[in-house]
């Protein structure tokens, strides 16, 4: 079955009537597999390698996509620290449950930044202009336009437009001033999405492949799961460029356009779940529920 009849059937499913569902559910409903096993290869799009960090922990490899059309100062600062070697021996320092796990160097710490800069004016948001955005139809409790730019979630009003904090986002640590960060700590969402955080820190990124490497570290037993001993810490043995790495050491991912016809088809898919699992599907979906597709390159 090609897209083009994928696409058919999901929008056949989506449009059948309650008293009509049984019968629509009769018909062969298209899985998530279905609909990318039959999407085109230039509904793909490489990811960047100057844009990519590896971090590679006990536990195996963490990949990260930069996103400095969002956040172009501090994505070059978090280049800049990997050059350095900034974060070699650095360690996760906090996991706290259903919120967030973050890593970095303790306060006071004199490992050399690099040409990095130690603080930086905060990147919130940026002028919605210029941005193309495949809008989600659905409402948001946060923004009034939601949906996705160049492979991340995004969120916008008034003129302006911004990364969400959904599961797997990468933003910068900071104190309570705007600009008291740096992306020399990071952190990742690894629970229900704390959108209450966007416009209030800059995000950076997201994670490509590894999320569950940072999900699964034990929870912190200090405060807002902070480790309080040595012992309770996972080193980072590495953090590194993927384009330092010679191309045979890469991994050569590949993310779905968030403007193609396949991602369309996909969301339309998992708005209208008529799998027959669901008794009651919603028809309705939140800009942090739409899956990011990611694979290796064929």
């Amino acid at each position: 079955m090609r897209l083009q009849a994928l696409a058919a059937a999901v929008l056949a499913t989506a449009c059948a009537s309650a008293p009509m569902r049984s019968e629509a559910q009769t018909a062969p409903v298209p899985s998530m597999g279905d609909i990318l096993e039959q999407s085109p290869a230039a509904d793909w799009r490489a990811v960047d390698p100057d844009n990519t960090i590896y971090m590679d922990l006990p536990g195996g490899r963490v990949i990260i996509e930069l996103a400095p059309q969002y956040a172009p100062n501090h994505a070059a600062n978090i280049r800049a620290l990997a050059r350095a070697r900034y974060w070699d021996g650095a360690a996760i320092v906090r996991a706290q449950d259903n919120y967030v796990v973050q890593w970095g160097r303790d306060e006071g710490d004199t490992t050399s930044y690099g040409e990095a800069q130690r603080s930086l004016q905060p990147e919130f948001d940026r002028p919605r202009s210029g941005v193309d955005i495949t809008r989600l139809q659905d409402p948001d409790s946060y923004a009034r336009e939601v949906g996705f730019a160049d492979g991340f979630p995004v969120a916008g009003q008034n003129g302006r437009t911004w990364l969400a904090h959904c599961y797997g986002m990468v933003g910068a640590g900071r104190g309570d001033t705007a600009d008291s960060g740096s992306g020399a700590e990071l952190y990742v969402v690894i629970g229900q999405a704390p959108r209450h955080l966007d416009r209030n820190v800059t995000l950076v990124g997201r994670v490509l492949q590894g999320i569950e490497l940072l999900s699964v570290m034990p929870r912190g037993t200090g405060p807002l799961g902070f480790y309080e001993t040595p012992e309770e810490r996972t080193i980072i043995r590495s953090v590194r460029l993927a384009s330092e790495l010679p191309e045979g050491e890469r991994v050569n991912l590949q993310t779905l356009r968030t403007d193609s016809a396949t991602f369309r088809t996909l969301t339309e898919s998992r708005r209208t779940r008529r799998d027959p699992w669901f008794l009651e599907p919603t028809g309705r979906i939140n800009v942090c529920n739409v899956p990011l597709p990611v694979r290796v390159a064929p």
